[in-house]
């Protein structure tokens, strides 16, 4: 009985004292009014990264002090190795008068390379919760002393080591910790930060924690497999999946800048599949309300033989732009292109402000080159935008200098890509070693699944850059030269890792020395409208005469677009076809281009038959009715030849003998030449065909009088055959036929007998 008594004394002791404790105690406060948050950051300079940190901080209504803006950078490389203290003593000298606000809770972040993903009332809610006075982001990789991991307290889960970059606690106890500075600009933040927090006594004197479990801050060097987006209806969060937290402060700490930018493209409110593309019109410049036109130095490159040129240069000359604005610069390192860029030229050196070539005689290189290009903008004041293009961009959309000009980005490419295929101008992620990686959203990009404005790490082919920019940001390097990258690669890495500073006395591009932190440009891809396609180059032939006919398989659409005639899809839109004869069906098949190539082609090669019976080049070595003719084998266009049977002849046969499905295979394609001296007609004859096909490749009364062919059964004559039409008739039975004399000139058809 005695125990029982003394234990239940004991047990009212301790329930008195720890009243009096209480009452004694602080009283932590059930929220705290977001007024009484104040985010505190450090940024010399106004960068991209800035301007985005500020751009997340301004959705949320976050207030923002920023220090530090216009100083000189004496913090070190603290990308690529210690340095930072210059944000402490900053940070110090403003918490001196912020110190006596017991009640004020500072959030000190990073600023070139964070966004928020959340508001001031969550993360006030999570530092409660956290019941810690400070609270630092917590890192899973340790810097920049491996040698302290042993004195971390050990944490059963989540992540252990302290990060600088993000920092918040209550405005008396940040300022006992910076009081504590008295180091260098450039010695390392972090490490200052590193030994409190590992001091025991400090560590419970000022009530100090990490984020272990990613709450508030999320550090995504080592972290990026750990979090993924999380759409919603308004905005997008990032989740991270080990801890399930929804972090507010997202920091793209170390090497991952870029997928922090992949971020950035969708967190807070920048895209989301409710709303799509939340800030594709900021800064939007109306050309529309401007007195005039900016200046455009478009910079053409043409480095490898690229089918399609005198095409390429027609579309730039229907661009859409003043052409008085525009001034051209064309490198040209293919002896090959030299007669397609000396006819544009003659045609069209004064429709343009000015027109400058450099061709191969100047053996450049294409890095070379393009810094020439880029310098002849850099160095004219009046030059407003550099649009630098690749031959091998096709661009469909007139207006696309306009558009990208509108966008008002410093660095803007349009999305182009190759036919049917996800090859394109952009990559959406890197790999470690720098080459490409698929981002999770390329494909959606490229199939403008997802519109947007994108920033990206890597761009080629096709871009706009503000000539401002050449002037302040870009002005210092050799761009398209670095290590043994290509052109376009050494660009890009130069605008993402750019700083300010070389040292004189080191040329090379690993001697660059950071003397403030680095402030990349963001380079941008829009793919909010259709802007043309990339065309492909890699097995472009030029041992033929006209070579652009053999790209059939590798460029189908540029092909179409040249070489079938332009009413040809009204066959079946608008059944754009004549019966001039029963059974004998005459539609548009062919481009004036393609029959004047075809015929070129033919007499480049030269060796016409002759019209004679005994023929090597068939089975059996007699041909019964002879014509002057070259087949398409013997210049090596037959596989071609049939492939434009089965995509532009089988349609148009399963429109007009419906039920018939064609093989679409010919043995015998040839091109006839009739002329009054050599052969001036065709004695009647069946083909070997089911059915036949005759194109006309030349003009009546222009090129040649006569000709025509006559069907016997019908009676029936078509005497006015017209360029680029083919007839299409059985070839057995039914319709035996000649050819009509040709009595001047010279007559010239391409024939083929379809599934013999």
């Amino acid at each position: 009985m005695e125990y029982l008594r003394f234990c239940l004394l004991v047990s009212c002791w301790m329930k008195l004292g720890s009243s009096i404790l209480s009452a004694n105690a602080p009283q932590t406060p059930a929220v705290i009014p977001k007024d009484k948050l104040l985010v505190l950051t450090v940024a010399t300079e106004e960068t991209d990264g800035f301007h985005r940190f500020m751009q997340t901080a301004h959705y949320f209504n976050y207030t923002v002090k920023v220090l530090g803006m216009g100083e000189p950078w004496k913090g070190g490389d603290v990308g690529r190795s210690i340095g930072g203290g210059q944000k402490v003593r900053l940070l110090k000298s403003t918490m001196e008068i912020l110190a006596d606000q017991e009640d004020l809770v500072i959030l000190f972040v990073d600023s070139y390379d964070l966004i928020f993903a959340g508001g001031p009332e969550e993360i006030l809610r999570k530092f409660l919760q956290a019941n810690h006075k400070v609270v630092f982001a917590a890192d899973g990789l340790i810097w920049p002393d491996k040698r302290l991991t042993d004195k971390y307290p050990s944490v059963r889960s989540g992540k252990r080591f302290l990060n600088s970059g993000g920092i918040i606690g209550y405005a008396p106890y940040i300022n006992r910790i910076v009081s504590q500075w008295n180091l260098h600009d450039n010695d390392d933040d972090q490490l200052f930060y590193t030994k409190i927090y590992l001091d025991p006594s400090q560590r419970e004197t000022l009530n100090m924690s990490l984020d272990h479990k990613c709450q508030i801050f999320q550090n995504l060097n080592g972290a990026v497999d750990e979090v993924l987006l999380k759409f919603g209806t308004d905005r997008v969060r990032v989740r991270n999946t080990m801890y399930d937290s929804l972090p507010v402060v997202v920091h793209g700490n170390g090497n991952t800048k870029i997928y922090l930018n992949y971020l950035g493209n969708y967190v807070p409110n920048a895209w989301n599949y409710e709303h799509g593309c939340g800030h594709c019109d900021d800064d939007f410049l109306d050309l529309s309300q401007l007195q005039e036109y900016p200046n455009v130095l478009v910079g053409v490159f043409i480095e490898q033989p690229t089918p399609f040129l005198p095409e390429f240069f027609q579309r730039l000359l229907a661009l859409d732009y003043p052409k008085d604005k525009l001034k051209l610069f064309v490198h040209n390192n293919e002896v090959y292109h030299e007669k397609h860029i000396q006819r544009f030229w003659e045609e069209n050196r004064n429709v343009f402000n000015s027109f400058k070539v450099v061709g191969p005689e100047e053996n450049l290189s294409q890095g070379e080159a393009r810094n020439m290009g880029m310098d002849l903008c850099r160095k004219d004041a009046s030059c407003d935008y550099y649009f630098s293009i690749d031959s091998d961009v096709m661009l469909t959309n007139r207006q696309t200098v306009k558009l990208l000009i509108e966008q008002n980005r410093k660095i803007i490419g349009p999305l182009v890509a190759r036919h049917s295929k996800l090859w394109s101008n952009f990559w959406g992620a890197l790999s470690l070693d720098g080459y490409y990686a698929r981002s999770e959203d390329y494909v959606d990009i490229v199939q403008r699944k997802r519109v947007g404005v994108w920033n990206i790490p890597f761009m080629a082919h096709v871009y706009l850059i503000k000539g401002s920019v050449l002037r302040n940001e870009l002005k210092e390097r050799n761009y398209f030269v670095l290590e043994k990258l290509d052109p376009d690669m050494a660009l890009c890495r130069n605008a993402r890792e750019m700083t300010s500073h070389r040292e004189k006395d080191s040329p090379s591009p690993e001697s660059f020395h950071m003397l403030r932190p680095p402030k990349g440009v963001f380079m941008y891809l829009t793919n909010r409208h259709d802007f043309g396609r990339l065309i492909s180059t890699a097995s472009y032939n030029i041992s033929h005469y006209n070579n652009d006919l053999w790209q059939i398989f590798e460029n189908p659409v540029d092909w179409k677009e040249k070489y079938i005639h332009q009413n040809y899809t009204q066959i079946f839109t608008e059944n754009y076809l004549e019966e001039p004869c029963p059974d004998v069906f005459w539609f548009p098949v062919f481009s004036e281009k393609a029959c004047d190539e075809i015929v070129e082609e033919m007499e480049h090669y030269g060796s016409w038959s002759g019209g004679k019976h005994e023929d090597t080049r068939i089975a059996g070595g007699y041909e019964t009715v002879p014509t002057d003719d070259i087949h398409m084998k013997q210049i090596g266009f037959d596989k071609e030849w049939l492939h434009f049977i089965r995509e532009f002849i089988s349609p148009v046969t399963l429109k007009v003998f419906s039920g018939y499905y064609t093989k679409a295979y010919a043995v015998m394609n040839f091109v006839v030449k009739y002329t009054p001296g050599r052969q001036a007609y065709l004695r009647p004859h069946h083909d070997s065909s089911t059915f036949t096909i005759n194109i006309a490749l030349n003009n009546k009364n222009a090129d040649f009088l006569g000709g025509g062919c006559r069907f016997h059964r019908y009676n029936c004559s078509i005497e006015s055959p017209r360029k680029g039409w083919s007839f299409m008739h059985p070839g057995r039975l039914t319709h035996l036929h000649e050819g009509l004399p040709t009595t001047n000139g010279t007559r010239y058809i391409a024939v083929s007998f379809i599934d013999p």
